[in-house]
């Protein structure tokens, strides 16, 4: 049976490589020039001359395969260490921790695996050596690239390494920037918890040990609170006193490490924040701000890095439950949060970002959840549980405390807000509240050297007794539309500039999360500040092109035009309602907005005028500078004050009108589509909807603050590209999830927060399981079925129990419960050591296989007719795919991970075939991330046995699907309603066969009832007749009701020679009319409902059985869903590795829950985690919160057991070796072993596939003119020259796709190709030129590939862009790079060394002139090796020069015959015989190139083009300084570079 993989190292690592922009400025000698916006200023050669470099060629650089044999010098590791490793402050302060320049070359020359590491032994090795090797793993970590997986070779010394660590502080002190260093590798290792060494080493820190260091008073109230953890306790206690007598020592666990760790990290971050980051500590007072102002010289910026840091660090392990759990009263116990409020830090200039993160931690250490059972508290239970505090405080008060009276008395309103509460306990004196919150109350300990301040007392009573605000009330008085203080702070939308040095006010996705609306609370953050961060981009581009300025009466006017945004003529509010009870924000406020198009061409105009209800325009305030900024003030000035941006808001169109005030675009139906008229006018009012919660904040500024009234300041109105703009609907979606409760399935719930048993959602630990499944046409044959099942012993049987001798599709299987041991994750990290698609085959032959019962039974007669015959599956499945189907159709979570090529959407489209047939009445859903994805998908599901009446296609892709069929809602209508004339059309020929009248055919409804009195009625008739009759052969033929109506099938339906084959027809026949009957009561609501709208929904909510759509408009529609009452049971989610989490989560949800539970019995995800992610644009949003992480990565990371598909049909077996090593067991189908076009070379060349150095041409690798914009030229001209000699080979254009890294390199190949192959018909464009990330999911026969980088490698690093990369190619990839380069990366070896067996120069086969050849792959004919980019330049131009030549002989001959005036049939006769030479001497451009016996495209157009380039147009020219085109071809003809 298939195996199911759990996760481990080798699944998953994590590999999310950062892009950072890197300004090395830490070298004296290389400052980068004034101005220059490079990101960065380091050449090659700097780096190759570089001393470290040096260092690493001659101790621990691999070059050639084999490495320095110098012994390893512990002196040399501290000696890099301290001179390379450490930042030298210079007397100034600064936030970097590490020169990173120089982390970033010993990270490339692979520091850690071949030096550090390899020579690591925890007793031995120096203080600098463990802190070497942390900083390589922070330097991995920063680039997202597997950390860990280097250290799995010896497990028992990595835990070794893990302890040196934690115990690295002891007796030692650090100096900050280390002390930083050594707090990140920390947030690393709790950010790894699915590294079980990792997890079992930090885990220990946070467990109930950490009590040990609480004080007496807060460790009697926590065991007070949770009474089952003082058993727990006692266990432990004993256990550790045990432990300790076993091994001979004194136990003194208040000294151990777990009990110590965290409060000695606590302690020394209060000791810097409160003496090390301003270098003379002020007190807060009320002159604060001017002390602020006047110790600015004196901040540290690295402790106030180390600060933010330790901040990330505690809400890392607060905001997970494992960790979160225990550490929760020490953070309490301390006082951290009302330490930091009280710190100057927190209310100083720089500190902003360390006051966001502050007021996070406080919101995870108050968030609503119980802590040790890990559910979510209700909004009653928080109050409930406030109220019981603030009581029983009262009663102590009054009991004990005389001058509290009066807060004793009051009621719990008046003294549960900050103010109230701080004025009440200020009737105490010191000692007194002293004595109240460390004795009394045991807040904190009373030898806390803070317990002497009463603003800190008063800070921890406030904060342990004040109201919270509900974090659903907080949702939902947050505006969904960004305004420009969210838009331009830095600290949560980071620019593009973000380098993963520091931490940054933003939550994290990582494994697990604390409760349902924690997990939508984050998405719900990141995706409003991702969308904030690309309104933010398109407001800096629309802006500048108004050319705003100061007019004479001293308003702003503009000069310029934009194609976004228009300047308003009048803006209005016309109506705010009041608030819905229990609110203060109003019900809804309308604004009306004019503007003019005047200044607009008639596209744009039209872009404008096609604006739609609910599309989000934004209001901005623009006030130009009188004058224009000088230099220095440029510099430092903001973006919003150089665009002179004041306001943003968002705003939602309700409706347009033209300048005659009539209706635009209505979508309410008021209009008739006949009395739609164009608009008139030039002048345009839309009335838009305002957020109200963002108005009422606004209001409220003017009232409280006096501040300037926003709404009258507006002056232009943006709009943004539809596709980009639906960010609203997906925030509304998640708020209306937050304002849900308990939401998900029972069965996926704590899986989907990341607890529980992995494999507890698998369909083996599932009730309701389908006992016997018919598996329809999924096996072709009996022994395809022992194939899939060689575990088991099968046997067949017939329907009436018999042993059945010849067995023949379809069967139908009894899944036996013993299949449940087959299916569960691998414990072992390792690959998996059965061999490839045949591993089951491997089962101990002594061992006595267990019986399988498969029936194999004869489907009844589907009917006479050829469109009754069902339409047939003819995909071979293999084992792994039968077991993904197996699990797919039972209820439960499935995992299906789909390599390249491995046949994921045959395996979900027989999922959804099989699930039909075996639950019909149960509904689909299909989610995409494509539109193309989704259309290749609809298209399989047609060409199975599933009725077209059934597919529903939603949104706006239906238009792509290449079929005739239409299959969006309107013309799923339009069908139904055209069939159901048809079908009334036969019941009429049925009752006029029967001599009945024909009105009977008039509507369904009649149909009907014509039905049960007259057809069934006869049919029952038959049957009874029948009985006794059975040795009658010509019985049914005579007999049969409704043989005149069959009169017209292709054959005859009844032979009258067998009664039991006459039958057989009879019930074909009636089974023709009976669905015939089924499908006119499906159309008999098409009859009743009149409106298209009301048909259209009837249609998705009741009648169609398979929903596809896109994960966007699974979200963008939610509300209408819901609305409607859409009901589904299952959902199949392919492409599930490319959405975001939160696209993933709402289509689980587009249902109401059923008396409390969730309808959804499978979901079925499948995707491939090791292709590329999600795209997130924020590289801080991406790299930092790990936004682009899927859901479907998660679980694996997760450990959620999977099916890995093991068998690719997609490239040649060569080919596909260059990235199996990234899949466990990945083998080939058959088909690509068997099929000749795979056996065939690649003609013209050597080898099917190739890695060619691209040395530096005119003396440049790669350059950057502008960040992140990498271009090569060598590579451009590389690529585009062996593109150009495979088109004069006679290699189809459609067939070659050129890929690489970077879109400034895709623009860069296309002004090459649009200089040298356009101007020539028969060479044109490739099929495409794109990124590699944009052409995941697509294939082509040939690829060229350029890797661009000659400096660092880049996001190539990312092992699933390089999989995406390789597995594009069927026949041919040629991969141009920079050899010295890539080879040395740690993360790509595998491919690259693979590459690298062959020669690095382009090996080509000359004497092949066509693109057909007999020659097998494994022969490389006569190599000759191209040594540079010019030479293959020469090449090319030396075949158009042959062909060019060709065609000059062939137009001389036909001019002089003309000339000469020989006859017309000499002139023919020449004519042919000067074409065919043409065509001869022409290096068989025109002839057909055998694969696929396709021919070329331009067989006909030689003459033509030999003009065009005699007439000296641009053509594949060798630069000047090359030796001319008779040397370059003389050099080939003298064989000089031939390999032997």
């Amino acid at each position: 049976m298939t195996k199911v993989h759990g996760t481990g190292v080798y699944d998953f690592k994590r590999h999310r490589v950062a892009e950072y922009p890197v300004e090395f400025t830490d070298k004296a000698d290389s400052k980068p020039a004034l101005g220059s916006s490079l990101p960065s200023s380091i050449t090659l050669s700097e780096i190759q001359r570089d001393q470290l470099t040096r260092i690493a060629a001659a101790n621990w650089l691999k070059s050639g395969g084999s490495k320095p044999n110098k012994p390893f010098d512990p002196l040399l590791v501290k000696e890099i260490y301290d001179t390379e490793l450490t930042v030298k402050s210079e007397g100034k302060s600064q936030r970097k921790t590490v020169p990173l320049q120089r982390v970033m070359i010993l990270e490339v020359s692979q520091y850690l695996e071949n030096y550090l590491w390899l020579n690591f032994e925890a007793e031995t090795a120096s203080y600098e050596h463990v802190m070497s090797m942390i900083l390589m793993v922070n330097e991995k970590f920063r680039e997202n690239v597997a950390a860990w997986s280097c250290f799995y070779d010896r497990k028992d010394v990595f835990t070794g390494f893990l302890e040196r660590v934690l115990r690295l502080k002891e007796g030692r002190e650090l100096t900050i920037a280390e002390k930083t260093n050594y707090l990140v590798f920390m947030i690393n290792a709790f950010q790894s918890l699915e590294d079980e060494i990792v997890r079992e080493t930090v885990l220990r820190l946070a467990s109930l040990r950490s009590w040990h260091s609480l004080s007496y008073g807060r460790f009697q109230m926590e065991l007070c609170l949770n009474p089952d953890l003082i058993k727990k306790w006692k266990r432990m206690i004993k256990k550790e006193y045990d432990d300790a007598k076993k091994q001979g020592v004194h136990l003194d666990p208040l000294f151990s490490l777990e009990a110590n760790f965290l409060r000695n990290l606590i302690e020394e971050f209060l000791e810097v924040l409160d003496h090390k980051v301003f270098s003379q500590k002020h007190s807060v007072t009320e002159d604060d701000e001017l002390n602020a102002a006047s110790s600015f010289e004196q901040v540290d910026d690295a402790s106030i890095l180390y600060c933010e840091r330790f901040m990330e660090f505690l809400i890392d392990l607060l905001s997970q439950l494992p960790t979160r759990r225990y550490l929760r009263p020490l953070v309490a116990d301390v006082a951290v949060v009302a330490k930091c409020h009280l710190s100057a830090l927190y209310r100083h200039d720089k500190g902003k970002l360390f006051a966001q993160l502050v007021d996070l931690l406080q919101f995870y250490e108050n968030f609503e959840i119980n802590d040790h059972v890990g559910t979510q508290l209700t909004d009653d239970e928080v109050l409930q549980s406030h109220y019981d505090r603030v009581q029983s405080f009262q009663l102590l008060a009054f009991k004990k405390f005389p001058k509290l009276r009066e807060l004793a008395l009051a009621n719990i309103g008046a003294i549960h807000k900050r103010a109230d509460l701080s004025k009440k306990l200020s009737v105490l004196s010191p000692e007194e509240l002293k004595d109240l919150v460390c004795c009394k109350l045991k807040l904190v300990s009373k030898e806390d050297p803070w317990s002497d301040r009463v603003d800190f007392l008063i800070e921890v009573m406030v904060s342990f007794f004040e109201k919270q605000q509900s974090q659903k009330e907080a949702i939902n008085a947050l505006p969904l539309y960004p305004n420009e203080q969210i838009m331009w702070d830095e600290s949560v939308v980071p620019s593009i500039n973000y380098s993963g040095e520091g931490c940054l006010a933003l939550p994290k996705l990582n494994l697990q999360f604390l409760t349902l609306h924690d997990y939508l609370l984050r998405n719900f953050n990141l995706f409003r500040l991702e969308s904030t961060y690309e309104i933010r981009e398109d407001i800096q581009e629309a802006v500048p092109h108004l050319l705003a300025y100061i007019n004479n009466e001293g308003e702003t006017a503009f000069r310029g035009w934009s194609r976004m945004a228009v300047p308003i003529k009048e803006f209005k509010i016309t109506e705010v309602k009041q608030p819905n009870i229990g609110e203060v924000k109003p019900a809804s406020v309308t604004a009306k907005v004019t503007y003019s198009i005047s200044s607009y061409k008639a596209r744009i105009r039209s872009e404008w005028d096609a604006l739609k209800e609910h599309d989000v325009l934004f209001l901005l305030s623009i006030s130009p500078l009188f004058k224009p900024l000088s230099a220095e003030e440029d510099a430092k000035a903001s973006v919003p004050q150089k665009l002179g941006l004041q306001y943003v808001r968002g705003c939602e169109i309700i409706e347009i009108h033209d300048e005659e005030g009539t209706l635009m675009n209505d979508f309410s139906g008021r209009t008739k589509r006949e009395e739609w008229k164009p608009p008139k006018g030039e002048l345009r009012t839309v009335t838009v909807a305002l957020d109200a919660a963002q108005y009422h904040m606004d209001v409220t500024d003017i009232a409280e603050k006096g501040a300037e009234d926003v709404y009258g300041t507006f002056n232009v109105l943006m709009r943004r590209k539809p596709k980009e703009n639906n960010f609203k609907a997906i925030l509304e979606s998640i708020r209306d999830l937050m304002n849900e409760y308990c939401i998900v399935p029972d069965w996926l719930h704590k899986i989907f927060l990341g607890y529980g048993h992995p494999s507890a959602a698998q369909w083996t630990n599932m009730p309701d399981l389908l006992e016997t499944v018919d598996f329809k046409d999924t096996f072709l044959s009996a022994d395809h079925l022992k194939e899939s099942f060689s575990h088991y012993q099968v046997c067949f049987i017939d329907s009436d129990g018999g042993e059945n001798l010849d067995p023949r599709p379809p069967f139908c299987i009894k899944l036996p419960r013993s299949l449940k041991s087959n299916t569960h994750a691998l414990s072992g990290n390792g690959r998996s050591d059965t061999g490839s698609v045949n591993d089951a085959n491997m089962v101990d032959a002594c061992v006595e296989k267990e019986k399988l019962i498969v029936e194999a039974y004869i489907p009844p007669d589907p009917g006479p007719y050829p469109q009754d015959q069902p339409k047939q599956n003819s995909v071979r499945f293999t084992s792994t795919q039968i077991g993904a189907i197996i699990s797919g159709i039972q209820p439960g979570l499935t995992m299906v991970v789909g390599p390249p090529g491995t046949g994921k959407t045959d395996t979900a489209v027989q999922i959804l075939n099989v699930l039909y047939h075996n639950c019909p009445s149960q509904r689909t859903l299909i989610i995409t991330h494509s539109n193309q994805a989704l259309n290749d998908l609809f298209e399989k599901i047609m060409e199975r046995d599933v009725p077209a009446r059934y597919l529903l296609r939603l949104g706006q892709g239906e238009q792509e699907l290449a079929t005739d069929l239409d299959f969006s809602r309107q013309g799923r209508v339009n069908a139904m309603l055209v069939r159901r004339l048809e079908l009334l059309s036969e019941v009429e020929r049925l009752a006029k066969s029967l001599r009945l009248p024909e009105d009977v055919g008039y509507t369904c409804e009649t149909a009907g009832y014509f039905w049960l009195l007259h057809v069934y009625s006869r049919w029952e008739q038959f049957l009874a007749a029948c009985a006794g009759n059975e040795d009658k052969p010509t019985f049914i033929q005579d007999l049969f009701p409704f043989k005149e109506f069959f009169s017209n099938s292709p054959q005859a339906v009844f032979t009258g020679q067998s009664f039991e084959k006459d039958m057989r027809a009879a019930k074909g026949c009636f089974r023709h009319l009976k669905t015939m009957f089924q499908e006119l009561e499906e159309c008999r609501a098409f009859e009743l409902l009149k409106s298209t709208a009301d048909r259209a929904n009837y249609l998705m909510t009741k009648q169609a059985k398979i929903v596809a759509m896109t994960c966007t408009h699974a979200a963008l529609k939610r509300k209408d869903f819901l609305q409607l009452g859409f009901k589904y049971d299952n959902l199949l989610m392919e492409e599930s590795a490319q959405i975001l989490e939160i696209e993933t989560f709402i289509p689980m949800l587009l249902q109401r829950q059923e008396d409390g539970y969730a309808r959804l019995k499978r979901c079925i995800l499948i995707g491939d985690h090791h292709q590329l992610p999600p795209v997130v644009k924020n590289m801080a949003f991406q790299k930092y919160s790990h936004m682009d992480q899927s859901l479907f990565t998660r679980f694996v990371r997760l450990g959620i057991p999977y099916i890995e598909l093991n068998a690719q049909g997609r490239a040649r077996p060569s080919i596909a070796q260059l990235y199996n090593w990234r899949y466990r067991d990945l083998g080939d189908l058959p088909y690509v072993k068997e099929e000749a076009i795979f056996h065939r070379a690649n003609a013209g060349f050597s080898f099917d596939y190739q890695l060619v150095d691209v040395p530096d041409y005119h003396g440049r690798g790669e350059t950057a003119p502008s960040p992140w914009f990498y271009q090569n030229e060598g590579e451009a001209e590389y690529v585009v020259s062996v593109y150009i000699y495979m088109r004069l080979l006679g290699y189809p254009a459609n067939k070659i796709s050129i890929l690489t890294t970077y879109n400034g390199q895709k623009l860069l190949i296309r002004d090459v190709i649009n200089r040298r192959c356009l101007p020539y018909d028969f060479i044109g464009p490739p099929s495409k030129v794109t990124t590699v990330d944009k052409f995941q999911g697509q294939q082509n026969d040939f690829i060229l590939l350029s890797l661009v980088r000659t400096r660092f490698v880049g996001h190539l690093r990312d092992v699933r862009r390089l999989v995406v990369a390789m597995s594009r190619a069927r026949l041919g990839l040629y991969v141009f790079c920079r050899r010295s380069l890539f080879e040395q990366c740690y993360e790509l070896q595998p491919t690259f060394q693979r590459l690298l067996q062959r020669p690095d120069h382009l090996a080509l086969n000359l004497n092949e002139g066509t693109s057909f050849t007999e020659r097998h792959v494994e022969d490389i004919g006569h190599p000759y090796l191209v040594s540079s980019v010019e030479e293959m330049a020469n090449i090319v131009f030396g075949k158009i020069n042959q062909l060019q030549q060709a065609h000059n002989t062939y137009q001389y001959m036909a001019y002089s015959e003309q000339f000469m005036g020989t006859s017309e049939e000499q002139n023919s006769e020449h004519n042919s015989l000067s074409s065919n030479q043409a065509m001869d001497i022409d290096t068989s451009v025109a002839e057909n190139g055998g694969i696929n016996n396709k021919v070329h495209e331009y067989n006909g157009d030689e003459a033509k083009d030999a003009d065009g380039l005699a007439n000296g147009q641009d053509g594949v020219l060798p630069p000047e300084d090359q030796p001319n085109t008779e040397k370059g071809t003389e050099v080939r003809a003298n064989d000089e570079n031939m390999v032997p």
